[in-house]
C-alpha cells in the first residue's frame, strides 16, 4: 500500500468502520495504479472534501470514497458529469448504483479492475 502524503487523509480511512476501510483502501489502490498508466493524470492530489478521502487529477472529475447509507463503502463522482451515465450505459446491470453520483459495494471482492477502473480513468481525464 502507498503511504499516505496528507496525515488527515490516513486519518480519514482510519476513522471508518472496518467494513469501510478495508474496501476504500481497495479502491484507493486501484485509483493510484490507474492514475499512473495515464500521464495526464498526474500528478494525482490526495485529499479530504466534504470530509471523505478525494482525489484530484489536473484536468479531471474529482473522485471520492466512504460509506454510503445504504453500503459498507462507495466510489463517489461528481453527479452533474457525465460519468456515471456513460459507466451505466457501458455496463448496464453490473452495480449497485446510487443515481448519478456513486456506485455501492458491499465487499472489497466487488471491485472489478477493469470495470471499475474504465469509470476511474475517465474521472481522472473528465476535462481534457
Amino acid at each position: 500500500m502507498k503511504p499516505f502524503d496528507d496525515p488527515s487523509v490516513a486519518a480519514a480511512f482510519d476513522a471508518f468502520p472496518v467494513s469501510t476501510r478495508t474496501g476504500a483502501l481497495s479502491l484507493r489502490e486501484l485509483i493510484l495504479d490507474t492514475a499512473q498508466s495515464i500521464p495526464s493524470a498526474l500528478p494525482l492530489q490526495e485529499a479530504l472534501r466534504w470530509g471523505q478521502p478525494a482525489y484530484l487529477a489536473p484536468k479531471g472529475s474529482t473522485i471520492r470514497l466512504g460509506k454510503h447509507r445504504s453500503a459498507p463503502f462507495a466510489l463517489f463522482v461528481h453527479c452533474q458529469s457525465r460519468l456515471m451515465p456513460e459507466f451505466t450505459a457501458a455496463f448496464p446491470g453490473e452495480d449497485r448504483i446510487d443515481g448519478n453520483r456513486a456506485i455501492l459495494f458491499d465487499d472489497p471482492q466487488q471491485i472489478d479492475e477493469t470495470r471499475h477502473g474504465w469509470l476511474i480513468a475517465r474521472a481522472l481525464i473528465y476535462h481534457l
